[in-house]
């Protein structure tokens, strides 16, 4: 075989790897899951998976990396589709309540990680930080666009609503909860505009 097709494989046994770690980690959790079923159902050899990852930990670490930049695109998106910042943080919103209302929602892949690696100092944890405060700074920035009051408290008003309704999305009716969600926001842009 050619380099180039020997990196061809590798990528693509890569790109299975972190496919079926991103199915069963969202699905079942991070800690239930072994290295020997993410291999098996992957269809790759253990020498495989260490070649692209050091470690659990690191599959781990680039599931978040791949549920971060997923997120970040979406919320581009969401702002990309309006002028106007009301308008652009009801279309952030609404792009989160479409996760809500998806086909085998299980909740926000951030917080069910943070509920896994409850330690700071972890980096799974400190990944976990870093996706959160990039999202309150992005809606903060948003928010301060309406108005003229400071944003911070808004900002952390909105993430705390997302918190709210990504769990309780995954626990009862997931239309009601996105309904709520966007009147709490909707709430948030009025108080601003006032």
């Amino acid at each position: 075989m050619s380099r180039s097709t020997d990196g061809a494989n590798l990528s693509e046994a890569r790109t299975r790897l972190l496919s079926t770690a991103t199915r069963i980690f969202y699905s079942e959790g991070i800690h239930s899951v072994g290295i020997d079923r993410i291999v098996a159902e992957a269809q790759v050899t253990r020498a495989t998976l260490y070649r692209h990852f050091s470690g659990k930990e690191d599959l781990v670490l680039a599931y978040l990396d791949l549920a971060d930049k997923g997120i970040r695109g979406q919320v581009a998106a969401a702002v990309a589709s309006s002028e106007s910042a009301p308008d652009q943080i009801r279309a952030v919103a609404k792009s989160i309540t479409d996760g809500i209302q998806s086909t085998g929602f299980r909740g926000c892949a951030f917080l069910n990680a943070a509920a896994e690696y409850f330690d700071p100092a972890h980096p799974i944890h400190q990944a976990v930080l870093a996706h959160r405060e990039w999202f309150l700074n992005t809606v903060t920035e948003l928010l301060e666009q309406v108005g003229d009051a400071p944003a911070d408290a808004d900002g952390r008003h909105l993430v705390m609503l997302r918190d709210g309704a990504m769990a309780g999305g995954c626990l009862f009716d997931p239309t009601l909860i996105s309904d709520t969600f966007l009147h709490g926001v909707e709430g948030i842009l009025q108080a601003r505009a006032a």
